[in-house]
């Protein structure tokens, strides 16, 4: 397979794709992304991805954006980890519902609930209201323990870690079966690697 270079910046949304290729276990050179000297917005890194925004992941030649479209492109690149149910699995509609609400409904509900903003008119809003967008979340993760019943799938640590930003920032309410899934997605070994990986870039970035 084609080499991986993964474009991150610690603690944000780049730290989900970070937590997903350690869980993986495949190898990859990671390349920091200093945006608090501005380096995003740098023409070197807008030739990878033009909006200035972290994560970004080069596959060989391929260039693929969007913290969403990285999961899925990662999970689907290694069908031997059994991270994502392949085409012609039953569970694979609601695998991408998902993954897709997260970044067309639950983030766009969230900003605009922390930036104090109102949704606009219903036909223009990408989610309707907030509270409906809570209760499908919750809706989805009642069954449990994981996003697709007993499988793990990289929808687990997706919903995982955005909820437990989140709910840490007071934007998303503490729902106990919120709690459960950030509980369960925090113990994996995956997850505290990464941590720590943020954590020592963050100590060697310049002020």
């Amino acid at each position: 397979m084609p080499p991986l270079t993964f474009f991150h910046t610690p603690r944000t949304r780049s730290t989900g794709a970070l937590i997903l290729l350690e869980e993986m276990g495949v190898p990859y050179t990671l390349e920091l992304i200093d945006q608090k000297h501005g380096q995003q917005l740098a023409p070197a890194f807008r030739a990878i991805n033009p909006m200035g925004k972290v994560p970004a992941l080069k596959d060989g030649e391929v260039v693929v954006t969007e913290q969403v479209a990285i999961f899925l492109h990662l999970a689907d690149r290694h069908p031997e980890l059994n991270l994502a149910p392949p085409p012609g699995d039953p569970l694979r509609g609601r695998y991408l519902r998902w993954m897709v609400f997260y970044a067309a409904s639950y983030e766009p509900a969230l900003v605009d609930r922390a930036l104090q903003r109102e949704p606009g008119r219903r036909g223009m809003s990408p989610y309707g209201e907030y509270d409906t967008v809570i209760d499908a979340v919750a809706g989805m993760l009642e069954p449990g323990p994981w996003v697709l019943g007993e499988r793990f799938s990289a929808a687990d640590l997706l919903w995982g870690i955005a909820l437990d930003w989140t709910m840490t920032f007071g934007i998303a309410p503490e729902r106990p079966v919120f709690r459960s899934l950030v509980d369960r997605v925090n113990a994996r070994p995956a997850v505290q690697r990464a941590r720590a990986k943020d954590a020592a870039l963050l100590a060697g970035m310049p002020e």
